[in-house]
């Protein structure tokens, strides 16, 4: 008769989750957005987030990654409670400086006749593997289990001596799971180079650090099963389980992953976006409240996230929707901390153009009230904001490929602007008057403000785009818009 395992949920009364990256590379959306989650999870129940360094893989890992976890994290606010950094009562939280609290689990396994030394050498394993395939049937290493293993010293592999059976458990996010016996094998535990595997190490410090929520990427779905096995084996509790369901790339069609394109995450910071709105949108691949909201504060995000609306299927990754993000929350940013952000960017650097240093705050602040409503990135702040500064050289292209005003003589153009000049000159320059009298303009011309607004815009800035013209022109000041206008009636 069939048997099913329910693990018991924890029974802390804390809730405690963790991220354990391995730091074999850059951090991209996919482990970032798992991190998010776990912290949200952590922070909505007055509880602790830990930060573990998963780096029993020597082989893989790559320098400086793991200081690069720490810095991606702590850009997007997510602070941990215990971590590298950060002692707590389950210190160390690198698995390479871990390796005793492992070889302790292992002997106990073995003492207790649960697990064996793997006496077999690779082409013996290979011989069992074309042995099944022959016979059209699944390896399964249990089949090869020996019946008098050599002592387990240390410099041979040890594996796991399974309780093949179906196994039940419930995700968070997946619904009811279930799995058959001829899922469950003999797996290594522990390395000849005195490492454990992911597959050991993991419960073992998941137990240890009292991680009552592991949450984590589909792709470890597959092999819940074996550690259901192994929980059961090591008498330990069972966490609460949620699967994140992959992030595809930009077609929808596959997992999103390095090689087509996923950047490091600390190369939006580079380009300016805002932590923020980068959480904003980890936080909607795969999730959303019910309702039709988009933009959401971090304080909105810990009142209405939860589990049971993460959705299972693909979420697909949309950069044009993070740059609508981001845009979206720099507008909600008082004038004083934007100006801070712009003006103070990681290494002593700035986002603002050279040329701003020659103007005072006060001004630079008044171009940033203007440009606040365009600007989507930090990074395109000069391109946006350089002709407040210097004085563009002429491009007279500008007006011949403008589909409105290429419709126009330059005779009629050079008219339009003799008027603007005229109307202005008498201009207080403050932005309800400069409002009243191109209104006034648009009369007196008789032209629509795609013509004449345009046509002012490209004199006074010679930039293919500019904030509001009344705005535009009240932070330039009279007498440097009045010099540009006429600068280019001489051209016309």
């Amino acid at each position: 008769m069939n048997t099913t395992s329910d693990p018991k949920k924890p029974t802390r009364s804390v809730v405690r989750t963790r991220f354990a990256p391995s730091p074999t590379g850059y951090l991209h959306v996919g482990g970032i957005r798992t991190a998010l989650f776990a912290w949200l999870i952590a922070r909505q129940h007055n509880g602790q987030f830990i930060l573990r360094i998963e780096d029993t893989d020597q082989a893989r890992e790559v320098q400086g990654s793991a200081k690069h976890i720490q810095e991606s994290l702590a850009w997007l606010g997510l602070d941990w409670d215990e971590g590298p950094g950060k002692d707590g009562p389950s210190d160390p939280y690198f698995q390479s400086q871990r390796l005793d609290i492992y070889k302790k689990w292992a002997t106990k396994l073995v003492q207790e006749g649960k697990a064996y030394a793997d006496p077999y050498t690779a082409e013996e394993v290979q011989a069992f593997r074309e042995h099944a395939k022959a016979n059209k049937k699944p390896f399964l290493y249990r089949e090869h289990r020996p019946e008098n293993p050599p002592v387990w010293d240390g410099g041979q592999p040890l594996r796991l001596k399974s309780n093949p059976k179906p196994y039940a458990w419930h995700d968070e996010v997946m619904g009811d799971m279930q799995a058959g016996a001829e899922v469950i094998d003999d797996f290594i535990l522990m390395k000849s180079d005195g490492f454990p595997t992911y597959n050991f190490a993991h419960i073992i410090d998941d137990h240890e650090m009292g991680i009552t929520h592991v949450i984590r990427g589909q792709e470890f779905l597959a092999s819940v099963p074996k550690y259901l096995d192994l929980y059961e084996t090591l008498g330990v509790p069972a966490p609460i389980f949620a699967t994140m369901p992959h992030i595809l790339g930009s077609d929808g069609t596959k997992k999103l992953s390095k090689r087509d394109g996923a950047k490091d995450i600390l190369e939006y910071r580079e380009e300016g976006y805002l932590p923020e709105a980068m959480r904003n949108f980890l936080a909607s691949l795969g999730w959303n409240d019910g309702t039709e909201q988009e933009v959401f504060t971090t304080e909105e995000l810990l009142e209405k996230f939860s589990l049971d609306r993460v959705q299972k299927s693909g979420a697909r990754f949309d950069e044009r929707r993070l740059l609508w993000l981001n845009g979206a929350h720099i507008r909600l940013l008082p004038l004083e901390k934007l100006a801070h952000i712009v003006g103070n960017k990681l290494g002593g650097a700035s986002f603002w153009p050279p040329e701003a240093f020659d103007f005072d705050e006060t001004y630079r602040t008044d171009v940033l009230r203007v440009v606040q409503e365009r600007l989507k990135f930090f990074q395109e702040l000069p391109e946006l904001s350089k002709f407040f500064f210097v004085d563009l050289p002429v491009n007279i292209s500008l007006i011949d490929d403008n589909k409105q005003l290429k419709k126009f003589s330059r005779s009629e153009l050079h008219n339009m602007l003799e008027s603007a000049k005229r109307s202005l000159e008498e201009s207080d320059f403050t932005v309800d008057d400069l409002t009243e009298r191109l209104n006034r303009l648009l009369e007196a011309t008789g032209q629509k403000p795609g013509v004449l607004f345009s046509l002012i815009r490209i004199a006074v800035t010679w930039a293919p785009a500019s904030p509001a013209l009344a705005d535009t022109l009240h932070v330039l000041g009279k007498e440097k818009s009045l010099n540009r206008i006429e600068a280019c009636i001489k051209i016309l």
